[in-house]
């Protein structure tokens, strides 16, 4: 490839759009191109790394035992309203009709395509189990398309889906899918972790997610400093420290006139938030839910809408509130009827706390979970907050920003129940096929590959997905010699199997080191009449190392020139 002829030049100016290192740094060295927002043309050099990044996940999946197949984009939707995705994934599914007036859907993934699939082929136990996979495209229309390839709305997608007679067997190849993974984000020179994660619309009660930890990332993970404990914020647990107080003063009806927020009710009587219960109210499936927790914690409504298993899930407004006889601002556990309480672990039986009287201008002091009102439905939906106990180990909790890559869940038989994928079992029986599901998002991995692999002067690709491993940079080509010495050196590493750009431009030098350095090809190789003066010697640069270092071997050393960019 010669820079010369290259379709996408590099830009001297950063991108006015781009909001992450990884999106200005892939438009500016002429990788990709927006068309619309969170839509992208890849030019020839991310084509490049997006083939190697696909090479890798084939021959890993491969390795694992998967099989590649090809499923159609296009989807009725009646299958999308079967399994209650339609609802579930809402405004992101682009929909359509064709001439006949049939609903369809641009595929954002293919959990209900491929149990259609495979319900067909599988009979027995006997053809059991099967891992399937594709490289496809997927549209989601996203709300808010960030961070260049980090979310957009049309993206390339490595996903996987196994089936199963066993929970065991679901188990062990769900283990074997974890170790591709591992090696597959390793071989792109990813350092992800593996966290605890929600399953959201795909499925499934047990998931984990593959982050790369960066502070452009849009995921809250929460990790451990003191053992292995790992979860996106969606999940993730702590253990809460109890409030202590023997003050029994009875329950008392206060007038706090325009008193509604925990700040002001913590100054107002003088004691912590804890000791004050913060009732949040939402609308699930059109039904008014009261949650109670305590006054310094936060509702995760991740948490909320799964213990509900709701569709749709709102804040109420104050005139719903109002519909249901509550006072916003002032709202109340006590003599409560027709409206279901949620209380979060937080709540604690038989400690004295103020809490709203569902009266304009008026509050409880002294109301204790147990004898004043009672919360029969109490699980954990508390966001977990910096600092806070780990469930594992009790160490420090830290919040820290990531971006996902990668996750893999373990579905059941939420798919094969809904579309009747069963199977003839040993003793007879007919069974639902148990499932698991596997994604990657290849665009995704050149995102972030860019986002933790760069300095300021450009991108630092790991060798195993750049463009190429060597650039050339030919200096001076205006003189025969060293025009014919690099292109000697080209045409010479490329017959040795080495991937090889040139910068045959008639630029200065200034500019050729910028660009070979913005770009991100691990090694450089220098030729300039300096350099045939010299010796006759090239100039090698690893740009992996950090550092300006260059070492000087002859030109007609092949050998040792190939062992310095290999």
């Amino acid at each position: 490839m010669r820079i010369s002829q290259l379709f996408g030049k590099t830009l001297r100016e950063d991108p006015a759009d781009a909001d992450t290192s990884s999106h200005r740094l892939l438009i500016k060295a002429g990788f990709i191109n927006q068309l619309v927002s969170g839509v992208y043309s890849y030019l020839p050099l991310a084509l490049r790394s997006l083939n190697k990044i696909e090479t890798i996940i084939r021959e890993e999946m491969n390795l694992a035992g998967a099989q590649e197949i090809l499923l159609p984009t296009l989807q009725p939707e009646e299958i999308w309203k079967r399994s209650g995705r339609s609802v579930a994934f809402g405004e992101t599914l682009f929909r359509l009709k064709d001439r006949r007036d049939r609903d369809l859907v641009l595929g954002p993934t293919h959990e209900e395509v491929i149990t259609e699939l495979v319900k067909g082929h599988i009979r027995s136990y006997r053809d059991l189990p099967v891992n399937l996979y594709q490289i496809q495209t997927k549209l989601r229309d996203e709300a808010r398309p960030r961070a260049g390839l980090i979310r957009v709305r049309e993206f390339a997608m490595k996903d996987a889906y196994s089936f199963h007679s066993t929970q065991e067997d679901l188990d062990k190849t769900y283990d074997g899918m974890v170790s591709a993974y591992q090696s597959i984000f390793s071989r792109c020179g990813l350092d992800v972790r593996a966290v605890d994660a929600d399953s959201g619309a795909i499925g499934g009660k047990d998931s984990q997610e593959f982050i790369l930890l960066t502070d452009t990332g849009e995921d809250e993970i929460v990790l451990c400093g003191s053992c292995d404990y790992a979860a996106n914020m969606e999940k993730a647990q702590s253990n809460i420290e109890s409030v202590i107080d023997d003050t029994k003063g009875g329950l008392k009806e206060v007038y706090t006139p325009g008193i509604k927020t925990i700040d002001a009710l913590s100054k107002e009587f003088h004691v912590p938030q804890t000791k004050i219960l913060k009732s949040v109210a939402y609308v699930a499936d059109g039904a008014l839910v009261l949650v109670m927790i305590r006054g310094d914690l936060d509702v995760n409504e991740t948490k909320l809408v799964n213990y509900l298993g709701a569709q749709n899930i709102h804040i109420a407004t104050d005139v719903e509130l109002r519909e249901e006889g509550l006072i916003p601002g002032f709202i109340s556990p006590l003599g409560l009827e027709g409206v279901r309480v949620v209380g979060d672990h937080s709540v604690v039986p038989e400690l004295d706390v103020i809490v709203g009287a569902n009266r304009e201008d008026y509050h409880y002091t002294g109301a204790r979970h147990g004898f004043d009102f009672t919360i029969a439905e109490s699980v954990d939906l508390n966001r977990v907050q910096e600092g806070q106990e780990c469930v594992e180990c009790g160490g420090k909790l830290t919040i820290n920003k990531g971006v996902e890559v990668g996750h893999v869940f373990k579905l059941g038989t939420k798919f094969s129940e809904t579309f009747g994928a069963t199977f003839l079992d040993s003793d007879g029986t007919e069974k639902p096929m148990i499932m698991g599901c596997y994604g990657i998002g290849v665009g995704r991995i050149l995102g972030a590959a860019v986002e933790s692999n760069h300095d300021d002067k450009g991108i630092v690709f790991p060798k195993a997905i750049s463009p190429a491993q060597v650039i050339i940079v030919a200096l001076n080509t205006d003189d025969a010699t060293v025009d014919a010495a690099a292109n000697l050196l080209y045409e010479t590493l490329i017959g040795q199997g080495i991937e090889v750009i040139i910068d045959d431009r008639d630029e200065s030098p200034g500019v050729k080191f910028a660009d070979a350095d913005l770009i991100g090809i691990p090694f450089r190789a220098t030729i300039s009449a300096r350099s045939i003066k010299n010796g006759n010697t090239v100039e090698i640069k690893n740009r992996m190392d950090g550092n300006d270092q260059l070492i000087h071997l002859p030109l007609d050393d092949v050998e040792k020139i190939i062992e310095a960019v290999t």
